[in-house]
């Protein structure tokens, strides 16, 4: 996530804007700001974070209205539970059958108690799913790349990386005290540039790339055999987040390597279990030597407890329907397409190439108003506003699943077609042009 600080107005965000400026403010004087902002978001009808859920995430779940707390059902349009893997009636039975065996959790971190049979399956099947020697499972995948990043690079290295780079890989790049360098979105010319200059000083430092599969924001995909090329050409070591795009890219799941025909040559792989397998976690895929420096100098790694049993076991039974039920991932793929190909109808130009769709809303235009709408038609959607990406690309994150029906996805047309017109009608009399046709 990123954010861009040239920002100099707009839609009630002065508050933020002061709080990131670095004015010195004392603590009491910063929580009574953001408390009144809150409010007021609260009163507007625009505090649509934190909407209590009551019911298992599947494609339509039970939303308590944050103004009258009556509970309805909604169309879930911003899970990640792309294969719909979390109320799988396999998935439960194996939670339900790890918790009777090893109970609620293991009170430990993996090198003193807390690693069980389960955790080295899932790690040896994990390395098997990137074509790696080897995995290790941390307890968050926001540790596994503040782990992966400290504990491999030094304070004379360089870590050379995309500018549209999740905060956690960012955020391990500032602890590690390594020099930071990134590179505008998915430009390879420019990598090559990088990667050139730092050539001259090789035997001094190493160099480390890292990229996304799928990016989270966009939803689209890093120009993997390009930036491998590269790192190969110039000694750097490729690391890879691939959160979004396992067990969602490639021909079997395998990921966005697998997608790119080069399954198994990635230097270091990042992922998640929060997103596919709808639970908690991260792991990173590398060679074994690598993994096993990783297990004593990832602090992130050595001082958590680990994962509680019955998360593994969810864990290793969504790798077990993704090979079991392959037609789950092409009918995500089905509804990527038909979503596509819906909002293209509409007005939008897009092309789906994940199960991550953004539409932008252009500038002018109320973010807060057109998620108000949404939610009062029954679309669970969520709203990306500034400073989590640059004040010109807000925007609406759709996430698609497998479970998605084309009913379900043709009301989402409808609203969102409702609501971009509704706020075209309203833009208009700002004197501001049609939204779709700007999209």
């Amino acid at each position: 996530m990123r954010h861009d600080d040239s920002y100099r107005g707009g839609e009630n965000f002065d508050l933020r804007q002061m709080l990131l400026c670095g004015r010195r403010m004392q603590l009491n004087e910063r929580i009574d700001l953001f408390t009144q902002f809150l409010s007021d978001l609260s009163e507007g009808g625009h505090f649509l974070h934190m909407r209590c859920i009551g019911s298992a995430a599947d494609r339509s779940v039970k939303v308590a209205d944050p103004q009258t707390g009556r509970e309805r059902e909604m169309l879930m349009f911003g899970s990640n539970n792309y294969l719909g893997l979390a109320n799988h009636p396999y998935v439960r039975e194996r939670v339900i059958k790890a918790l009777r065996e090893y109970g609620t959790g293991i009170g430990g971190p993996p090198l003193l108690n807390g690693y069980t049979k389960l955790h080295r399956e899932l790690e040896e099947r994990l390395a098997a799913l990137k074509g790696a020697e080897d995995a290790l499972v941390f307890s968050s995948g926001y540790g596994a790349n503040v782990g992966l990043i400290t504990g491999l690079v030094q304070t004379h290295d360089v870590v050379v990386s995309d500018a549209f780079s999740h905060a956690s890989f960012c955020d391990g790049v500032k602890m590690s005290g390594a020099r930071a360098i990134s590179f505008p979105h998915n430009d390879v010319g420019r990598l090559a540039a990088i990667l050139r200059t730092l050539e001259e000083d090789r035997t001094k430092h190493d160099v480390y790339v890292g990229v996304e599969g799928v990016y989270s924001m966009d939803g689209d995909l890093a120009p993997l055999v390009e930036i491998q090329n590269l790192c190969t050409r110039y000694g750097a070591v490729l690391i890879v987040d691939d959160a979004h795009g396992t067990g969602v890219m490639g021909a079997m799941g395998k990921g966005t390597a697998e997608h790119f025909h080069i399954h198994g040559t990635i230097d270091v792989t990042m992922g998640t279990f929060s997103k596919t397998f709808a639970g908690t976690g991260g792991f990173v895929a590398a060679s074994k030597p690598i993994v096993n420096y990783l297990r004593f100098f990832a602090r992130s790694y050595m001082f958590s407890a680990s994962l509680p049993p019955q998360i593994v076991a969810a864990v290793l039974a969504g790798l077990d329907v993704i090979e079991a039920e392959p037609d789950r991932l092409e009918a995500l793929r089905a509804n990527i397409a038909y979503a596509g190909n819906g909002l293209r109808k509409i007005g939008f130009d897009l092309e789906p190439q994940s199960g991550i769709i953004p539409l932008v809303v252009p500038v002018g235009s109320s973010l807060r108003d057109m998620a108000r709408r949404f939610h009062e038609a029954g679309i669970f959607i969520n709203s990306i506003e500034y400073p989590a990406v640059p004040i010109s690309q807000q925007r609406f994150r759709i996430s698609l699943m497998a479970t998605h029906t084309k009913e379900d996805i043709d009301r989402l047309l409808e609203v969102v077609a409702n609501v971009w017109r509704a706020e075209t009608v309203h833009s208009s009399k700002k004197g501001n042009h049609s939204l779709i046709a700007a999209a």
